[in-house]
């Protein structure tokens, strides 16, 4: 098998540069046995190649070709049959089965070896040994070891390589030598032995031959040990004066460090020095200004601002570990403590004086202010102040204690100061609301009794036992006599030509001017006081809430406030704004606090003049309520206002009550006719002065709602009426309120009744209805008797055509109670009904002719009525009424004409 691999590897694989590694004769299973070898190969070339080869004899000769190759990557398994007993059959998995059957198990299970050994260097493939035993596959050798094994065959395999021509030549000319050599081994290798021995010998001798040569080398040598001691004896003088420079330049790099070293320490030190004066040194200007600055004049001011300012950097220096320990240092922070104590009891001092100045000075404006109806301005003072407003920050961050003691002394001074303006300011108000001059009563200072205030009120307004316009039109009313919408003993005054209404509406129109130019003249005067607070103390207001945010600025006296409008929203504020708010809030409820009791006098005072002042009230307080909310919803004014508006909205609810309760003990005159009832006219009045009042209003909920519960009252009390009236029939009393209020609310157009306008129609329409229909029944009773008992009979079942069997209806009785009521007779009876009617309408709402006019369409219609009974009941009889529509026209027409 040797010899036949040498031959494979000779003649095919070396000039494809392969090698062949293991070879096994087979042949194919269940044929016909032509035996052919499989060949594991690798190439010699990078990368290597591993192929199994199938090599057949040629059939022409005795050598040896290639017939099929593999390439060992596509081999997927290998099956070895049975892995417990010798079976030389195999299978090799290609892209198709190979059945193989060895010429002998040894060479089978050597060639899988090699395959699997090959795989495990070359390609590392998952490849299949199926039935193949482990000690075959080296599994119990580790991976390293089968590495090792893999090499070492490798290196074996490198190890072999095939004789050259020379070498072929010489062993062939050794054989020929030796011709006994393949028949006596034993002979031949004794011979090669002598044939060594005999080259030793022949070394060993020409060695001996040169020991001349060798004593010159040795001689050499020594001459080269002796040069090489010098060259080490010179090495190691020149290494002890190296020694002596590197200790030298040991030094010099000491010194150099030493030197380096105290440079950084000095520049670390200047620097130092440096941060100290620059940071720690106040200029001669700046501590002259803060002991001795001006305090008064704008250039002292900013002097002063600006040394404190530099003061206050200096002390908030945050000085470097050490530097508090230095003497110097802590002295410069002594110096400045007792600077800033200094000047901010200097500072203190002075603005207590100018607050106390302020009052002082501000007094003195009163008496001019006393007679117009207007507030002194504190702009002036206002912008002297601001002047100190950075120093007042610097005092708030630097002692907070003197801080707040300026807070509490402008507080207490201006609150004074404000108090006296505001209730000199109330006064004059109430004196050109209620007309008196200032020296006589005063509707002022200390609330007073209710009876008091009235008797007053009474003596202001002559002796008619009644106070104009102290209470509302529908107050004023009353019902006695036929007609009457007025009691003129309370509703006229001796004051020239007017009359009641219109001084009503002239003392109204005063009064909202008043109180209109009140609110206006305090929330100017509040506005700016926030503003200036929260500017010279250095307080956050609430600030603007989201939404879309416009500014506007007003320029007044030449100081420009500046304030923003925003839409409301929510936004929350830090616990630091929450509080500053908090203190503005605080200082301007102690700087105002007779605000909201000054103006809840004022109002209680104008309900009492007239309780429908209370109108003008709602609007314009509403109106400034909603002007401040936009401004800030969390300001003093805001919430000033919002409460006296609540007082305004209590008094506008009782208002309502009273006008309700007036109307429930409305006493009618038994005797004479009812007509407009008068909380009707006042409803109306009522409407006209509130629509007037309301129409550039905000807010008209409040005004609705009194609007509903009102004419809920006046239907009421409307039936109520109508049902005790005893010189009026009902409907005409319910006729004529209910078309009175039908044509207020359609002429004032209000939305909100507009349900109850078609109300007032509907019943209106009927009740009118119902008054014809009642007062027609009477001019021809018997008439109406006698067909009134035809129907019934009619409805009882009897057919018309047979009613003139009837004894009671036969055509005697209808042409006898036919005669009863000839044309003249109708006529008079008309006449009658017209001024019956007359008597029962009132002039006022003019419903005389709409009455007529629609008692002639339901005569016609009972005509009308009694022509067809006639016809269907009394068929061919011939049986007319005495008197035509044409003659109803003209009765009815004539008797309109001659009334």
């Amino acid at each position: 098998m040797t010899a036949i691999k040498h031959a494979l590897q000779r003649d095919i694989f070396t000039p494809h540069d392969e090698r062949l590694l293991s070879i096994v004769n087979v042949c194919k299973a269940g044929k016909k046995k032509k035996n052919c070898f499989l060949c594991a190969t690798v190439t010699t070339e990078r990368p290597v190649q591993v192929n199994v080869v199938k090599v057949k004899k040629s059939d022409k000769g005795d050598f040896y070709k290639r017939q099929t190759e593999w390439a060992l990557r596509d081999l997927a398994v290998v099956d070895a049959k049975d892995a417990n007993k010798e079976n030389p059959e195999f299978d090799l998995h290609f892209e198709k089965v190979y059945k193989w059957v060895a010429s002998s198990t040894a060479e089978k299970n050597a060639f899988i070896s090699c395959i699997w050994k090959l795989n495990q260097r070359y390609l590392r493939k998952k490849l299949e040994f199926v039935n193949v035993s482990s000690q075959l596959l080296e599994e119990s050798v580790p991976s390293g070891e089968n590495q090792s094994v893999a090499g070492g065959d490798e290196e074996s395999l490198d190890d072999y390589q095939e004789l050259n021509t020379r070498e072929e030549q010489d062993i062939e000319i050794m054989m020929d030598g030796c011709e006994y050599a393949i028949s006596n081994a034993e002979a031949f290798a004794e011979k090669l032995s002598r044939e060594l021995q005999v080259l030793d010998g022949a070394n060993i001798q020409s060695i001996m031959a040169s020991e001349k040569q060798v004593n010159i080398l040795m001689q050499l040598l020594d001459e080269a040990l002796k040069e090489v001691d010098e060259i080490e004896h010179k090495l190691s003088s020149y290494e002890e004066m190296l020694q002596s420079v590197k200790e030298q330049m040991d030094h010099i790099s000491q010194s150099n460090d030493l030197i380096q070293l105290s440079n950084t320490n000095n520049m670390k030190l200047l620097e130092e020095i440096e941060f100290l004066v620059n940071y720690l040194d106040l200029s001669k200007g700046h501590i002259k200004a803060l002991t001795d600055g001006d305090l008064s004049s704008s250039k002292g001011i900013e002097a002063c601002t600006n040394a404190a300012e530099a003061l206050l950097q200096c002390m908030n220096v945050a000085l470097r570990p050490g530097h508090d320990e230095l003497q110097a240092v802590k002295q410069q922070q002594q110096q400045f403590k007792d600077l800033r104590e200094q000047f901010a009891r200097r500072l203190a001092n002075h603005l207590n004086n100018v607050f106390v100045q302020q009052g002082h000075d501000q007094s003195s404006t009163l008496a001019q202010h006393s007679v117009e109806l207007s507030l002194p301005k504190h702009l002036p003072f206002h912008r002297d102040l601001l002047r100190y407003a950075k120093l007042m920050e610097w005092l708030k961050n630097t002692d907070h204690e003197k801080y707040e003691g300026l807070n509490k002394n402008y507080v207490d001074y201006i609150s004074r100061l404000y108090e006296r303006e505001i209730k000199e300011f109330f006064e004059v108000a109430k004196i050109k609301m209620t007309g008196t001059s200032k020296e006589g009563k005063k509707f002022a200072t200390l609330p007073r009794k209710e009876s008091a205030v009235k008797q007053d009120l009474e003596s202001l307004h002559g002796s008619s036992g009644k106070l104009t316009g102290s209470t509302s039109s529908l107050n004023k009313l009353s019902v006695q006599g036929s007609g009457n919408r007025r009691s003129q003993s309370s509703s006229l005054l001796d004051m020239g030509n007017m009359s009641a209404s219109d001084l009503d509406v002239a003392d109204r129109t005063k009064f909202d001017k008043i109180f209109e130019q009140v609110l206006s003249e305090l929330e100017p005067l509040c506005l700016a006081e926030q503003d200036f607070i929260s500017k010279f103390f250095k307080l956050q207001q609430s600030p603007a809430l989201p939404g879309s945010v416009v500014a506007d600025s007003t320029d007044v006296d030449g100081l420009l406030l500046s304030r923003q409008h925003t839409l409301l929203g929510d936004r929350h504020l830090l616990p630091s704004e929450k509080e500053e708010a908090g203190i503005i809030r605080s200082m301007m409820i102690k700087v105002f606090r007779c605000i909201e009791p000054e103006l809840n006098n004022l109002i209680s005072l104008g309900d009492k003049i007239d309780s429908f002042n209370s109108l003008y009230m709602l609007v314009k307080m509403s109106h400034h309520v909603w002007t401040a909310e936009n401004v800030d919803p969390a300001s003093f004014l805001s919430t000033t206002l919002g409460n006296v508006l609540v007082t305004v909205k209590r008094n506008f609810d009782k208002c309502i009550l009273n006008q309700i309760k007036q109307m429930e003990e409305v006493k009618i005159s038994k005797k004479s006719k009812v007509g407009i009832l008068p909380f009707v006219s006042g409803f109306e009045e009522f409407a006209e002065l509130a629509e007037s009042i309301f129409k550039i209003a905000e807010r008209r909920g409040d005004l609705d709602k009194a609007y509903t519960k009102l004419i809920r009252a006046v239907y009421n009390n409307v039936e109520k009426v109508a049902n005790e009236s005893q010189k009026t029939p009902r409907d005409v009393v319910m006729m004529e309120n209910f078309h009175h209020i039908f044509s207020t609310l359609s002429r004032l157009k209000i939305a909100c009744l507009e349900m109850e306008r078609r109300e007032a129609k509907q019943k209106y329409t009927e009740h009118l209805q119902f008054y014809v229909i009642y007062s027609l029944g009477q001019p021809l009773e018997k008439l109406n008797h006698f067909f009134e008992g035809i129907e019934a009979r009619v409805a009882q079942g009897i057919r018309e055509e047979e009613v003139s069997y009837q004894l009671a209806f036969n055509k005697q009785e209808l042409r006898k109670v036919i005669k009863e009521y000839p044309g003249k007779e109708v006529k008079k009876g008309l006449d009658n009904l017209y001024k019956k009617v007359d008597k029962h309408l009132c002039e006022e709402e003019n419903l005389l002719q709409v009455m007529w006019h629609s008692m002639q369409d339901e005569f016609i219609r009972q005509y009308k009525h009694f022509e067809g009974l006639i016809a269907r009941c009394y068929p061919g009889s011939g049986i007319t009424m005495e008197f035509t529509i044409q003659d109803i026209l003209e009765y009815f027409s004539s008797i309109a004409q001659s009334h």
